[in-house]
């Protein structure tokens, strides 16, 4: 979910990261970037990721974290 100082809330749900399903190996990271569109200079975002594993299906946990504009920072 992505909320901005406004009240909006965009509900985000998708197939994959950035039009990529990845599969990663254990042991190994993804690393991927992203961006949101805000109408304002800052929000925040949380959710989780759904992902599929050997035992079973897996839910995990996106912590709230901000989003600010790197020109609210000056």
């Amino acid at each position: 979910t992505i909320s901005d100082d406004n009240g909006n809330i965009h509900d985000v749900r998708g197939e994959g990261v950035v039009g990529e399903q990845p599969v990663i190996a254990a042991g190994k990271t993804y690393q991927y970037t992203s961006a949101a569109i805000l109408e304002t200079t800052t929000g925040t975002m949380e959710g989780s990721y759904k992902m599929l594993s050997s035992s079973g299906t897996l839910h995990v946990p996106i912590p709230l974290f901000l989003l600010i504009h790197p020109h609210a920072l000056h």
